[in-house]
């Protein structure tokens, strides 16, 4: 059974599941189990990877997405996916939900890919900031 991707989400899904690239950088450090992929207002779209390390020093791929957002001088997310090694979408984690909705008042209304055929506005993740 095929299920349909959610519409305007293609690009973002092929972008997110290009960067995931496991590889174990030291004994206690690993990046690119999760990718994540944004687009933004512009339709500009800016990729990243998870780093995880043993002291929790590590950071979410959406995170380091929404950092190269930020270092090309934008902050207003119209679209966000996750996907983990095997290419399914994960639903942002509530720090990383907190995160991006911090970055711009816009970001609320930022679509997040729940799973493949389905999306949900930023702020209705998040109903009691």
């Amino acid at each position: 059974m095929h299920t349909q991707v959610v519409r305007g989400f293609e690009r973002l899904l092929a972008a997110a599941r290009a960067v995931v690239a496991p590889r174990q950088l030291t004994e206690s450090a690993v990046c690119g189990t999760v990718g994540a992929a944004i687009e933004t207002a512009t339709g500009d779209v800016f990729v990243g990877v998870c780093v995880d390390t043993a002291s929790s020093l590590g950071f979410c791929a959406e995170h380091s997405a929404a950092a190269a957002m930020l270092t090309a001088g934008q902050s207003e997310i119209v679209r966000m996916v996750a996907v983990d090694r095997h290419g399914a979408v994960l639903a942002p984690c509530g720090r990383c939900r907190e995160f991006v909705i911090q970055l711009d008042e816009a970001n609320a209304d930022t679509l997040v890919m729940t799973d493949l055929d389905s999306s949900i506005a930023l702020r209705e993740l998040l109903p009691f900031r």
